[in-house]
């Protein structure tokens, strides 16, 4: 059998259809952005790994660094990185045959990397399975197409569309604006169809020029993948048309933010849903499920929120939760129970933004689920009504967040105690960065009044 055998069909159908020139071998990094090497297709079929230094995840998002080597100090070790060719799928803006192909991070000794992203949702997803529970969750991703924006000192504005006017707001769910920017939606879709990908639906949000592509329910590790993937799928498509496809949590002043919701079930070691008994009622692991949310949310919104911009997004009556309640088909509540059969019944996390790291916001997002499972929270009643009525109880920034994520050891023995450390301590290099910056509004009112 040869590499060729073990990758997916529609990177199959790619390669027969275009000669294999280039492999592109990535890894995530803390904030999502895809680092690596890209190799000639003859070298990749000769190599079984290559190297990178571990100090890849200590990077901020500005490309400078945390200190958190450990002991040893900053000696950039390496890892040694193994291709997962479940994971290959074509890159099709390229001009020649190009692959993608996801690898996984391992020391010398051959253990993963701990405080890398995608070991980090394999390790919470590990404490499912012995447990003999399958964890299944989906994706709702959401961002803006705007202008082409070269200078950082100016305002995003949403793009111009077919019609030549800027894209509009307040338009949900109106064919009629998804129209207006077409094709860059044909291209996401034809890029999809190569890379394999299924997308259960495209909409109109709220925003100017604001879009939401649904996931198909599966595996946590393959569909994070899949958002890993669809972030510079979406990112080629619109710079094909010109203009910018941006994940920021909140890019355009009055606009709403864009999030990324998830979904989540948990199968038992037969494929059923542990959270409906066989006679449709409600499960105790529903309820503790939804408690564990409820309750350990907090300790970890730095991690579904995790840049300053992320809090611009909880603002109350604007399409973003403000606080932890639960109900029932109720998109006011940061915790949603959808409408569904009893064999789909779900539970709906509608706090992360789509600037978090797929892999971290899911890996957080399953670990408050199974605290709450495994310790057996009982969540608050059940809210009726607008929630955004109710008081504010989630944090209001980054660095009050990052208090709650240093004190849950609970979270840390899920998600890894190494990834916890190192987390922070990138993290809080990332907010004294942006604390040397001086913003426009400090300049128009500080300047010349206080």
């Amino acid at each position: 059998m040869t590499w060729m055998d073990k990758i997916p069909e529609a990177a199959r159908n790619y390669l027969d259809a275009n000669r294999l020139d280039e492999v592109e071998c990535v890894i995530g990094d803390l904030p999502g952005i895809a680092r690596g090497k890209a190799v000639p297709a003859a070298k990749w079929e000769r190599q079984d790994y290559f190297h990178l230094p571990e100090s890849i995840f200590f990077q901020t998002i500005t490309g400078d660094w945390g200190e958190a080597a450990g002991p040893e100090g900053f000696t950039e070790p390496d890892m040694y990185l193994r291709p997962d060719l479940s994971t290959a799928t074509a890159a099709p803006w390229t001009h020649d045959g190009t692959l993608q192909v996801i690898h996984d991070a391992y020391n010398i000794a051959g253990d993963p990397i701990a405080f890398a992203p995608r070991n980090v949702l394999k390790h919470v997803v590990a404490k499912y399975q012995a447990k003999g529970w399958t964890p299944i969750v989906a994706p709702e991703m959401e961002f803006f197409l705007v202008s082409r924006n070269t200078d950082p000192a100016s305002p995003i504005e949403p793009m111009i569309g077919r019609t030549g006017r800027p894209a509009a707001a307040r338009q949900a769910y109106s064919m009629t604006a998804v129209d207006d920017y077409g094709p860059v939606i044909d291209d996401i879709y034809e890029y999809a169809e190569v890379q394999g990908f299924e997308i259960d639906g495209i909409t109109q949000e709220g925003g100017a020029g604001q879009l939401e592509i649904n996931l198909l329910h599966g595996d946590p590790v393959a569909l994070a993948d899949q958002v890993f993937y669809f972030k510079r799928l979406i990112r080629e498509a619109a710079l094909k048309h010109d203009c910018f496809a941006t994940f920021m949590a909140k890019p355009i002043e009055n606009e709403p933010g864009s999030a990324m919701h998830v979904h989540h079930s948990v199968l038992d070691a037969d494929g059923n849903n542990i959270f409906t008994q066989a006679d449709g009622a409600e499960t105790d692991a529903f309820r503790h499920f939804i408690g564990g949310l409820q309750h350990k949310l907090p300790n970890v919104i730095a991690v579904m929120a995790p840049y300053v911009n992320s809090y611009r997004r909880y603002v109350r009556d604007h399409a973003a939760p403000i606080n932890l309640a639960w109900g029932r088909d109720n998109r006011t509540t940061g915790i949603r129970v959808p409408l569904s059969s009893p064999e789909s019944r779900r539970v709906e996390n509608r706090l992360a933004g789509m600037d978090c790291n797929p892999y971290l916001c899911i890996a957080a997002s399953l670990a408050c689920g199974y605290l709450g499972m495994v310790d057996k929270i009982e969540p608050e009643e059940k809210f009726s009504g607008d929630a955004y009525e109710s008081e504010d109880d989630i944090p209001r920034g980054l660095y009050m967040a990052l208090d709650l994520f240093d004190e849950a050891i609970d979270i840390h023995e899920v998600m890894g105690a190494e990834f916890a450390r190192v987390y922070s301590i990138v993290k809080r290099a990332e907010y004294s960065e942006f604390l040397q910056v001086i913003s426009p509004w400090e300049r128009e009112h500080l300047l010349l009044n206080v």
